[in-house]
């Protein structure tokens, strides 16, 4: 029996990485055999070139700028996560012109209507990919207002779509559970993000965000390690305009209170807040105990008490 295609290719292309492996330059005898940017097979030691017929696998055209590459390409964006169709839609044009820019006649404009009209509608086929749709579009729109980069949305929407085949979604809201995947995707890649600073953006309460988000985590199996304090004194720092000798400073103080087990049950914003608070006295850069809590987010009380220990845990007192 004929082995499938796809498996016969991969056997090609191992096949051929091993040849490039072993294969060396007939001049100089070295190994270190590359491939440039013409997909040609040059030794780095003498520049000879052994292969100039490989399958160049780029576009026939050339383009030097944006526009010019925009306008030659003849493929859309790549997949997504963070749309319900993945991105693999139709989408008709809203101008209503033809190929060559002419405007279409009035017959043809009220077709056009219509027929853009029933693709907005049969993009989603039932309740669940509605559901999506809804949902992917509010972590959008939370992310956006977080200003977190592209990967965490991403993330965040795969996390969501592993809970609606979960069937986690029964009996919860799809704001509260979107916020959460969103929250989860923030820990997951590094991004410190505050459980309050996400249920600001957020129409849910930060319990129902909180509960949420420990039920798909424990469900879903997501690894994700304790915040560090740390992640967020770089934001701080900068919104309080204060300069690296403090960053470096309020580093320490929480590496120091940290190996002394003071960080355990603590809030890493309070903790956070309060070296800063710390480092910019010791800095002479002075801040008040308000100015850092506005920032942080968290109450004074918090940055006394955590200033306090801190204090004691560095042997000023």
């Amino acid at each position: 029996m004929e082995r499938p295609s796809r498996q016969r290719q991969q056997e090609r292309e191992t096949e051929r990485e091993s040849d490039e492996e072993t294969l060396s330059c007939p001049e100089c005898d070295s190994t270190e055999i590359v491939t440039d940017a013409d997909q040609e097979l040059v030794c780095e030691d003498c520049g000879l070139v052994l292969d100039e017929r490989n399958i160049d696998r780029g576009p026939e055209w050339r383009a030097f700028n944006h526009s010019e590459r925009q306008s030659k390409s003849r493929v859309g964006a790549p997949i997504t996560e963070t749309m319900h169709d993945k991105g693999l839609t139709t989408t008709i044009d809203w101008k209503d012109k033809d190929a060559y820019g002419r405007s279409l006649s009035s017959e043809k404009r009220s077709q056009m209507h219509r027929l853009r009209k029933w693709q907005e509608r049969i993009r989603t086929k039932d309740a669940g990919e509605r559901n999506l749709q809804f949902a992917l579009s509010e972590i959008d729109r939370m992310a956006s207002a977080l200003g977190v980069p592209r990967s965490v949305r991403e993330v965040a929407s795969v996390i969501y779509r592993r809970a609606l085949n979960e069937d986690l979604i029964r009996g919860r809201s799809i704001e509260g559970v979107s916020t959460a995947a969103l929250y989860a995707a923030c820990r997951q890649e590094g991004i410190p993000r505050s459980l309050d600073e996400v249920a600001d953006v957020s129409r849910v309460p930060q319990k129902e965000i909180g509960r949420t988000y420990r039920y798909i985590s424990q469900e879903l199996g997501l690894e994700l390690k304790p915040v560090d304090p740390k992640q967020f004194v770089p934001r701080f720092a900068s919104a309080l305009q204060l300069s690296e000798e403090v960053q470096s400073k309020a580093t320490e103080i929480i590496d120091v209170s940290a190996e002394q087990g003071l960080l355990s049950g603590k809030s890493p914003t309070g903790f956070a807040a309060a070296a800063i608070y710390a480092a910019s006295l010791l800095c002479n850069e002075k801040k008040t105990q308000r100015e850092v809590a506005d920032v942080a987010q968290v109450t004074e009380v918090t940055i006394r008490n955590r200033y306090q220990e801190q204090i004691e845990a560095m042997g000023f007192r």
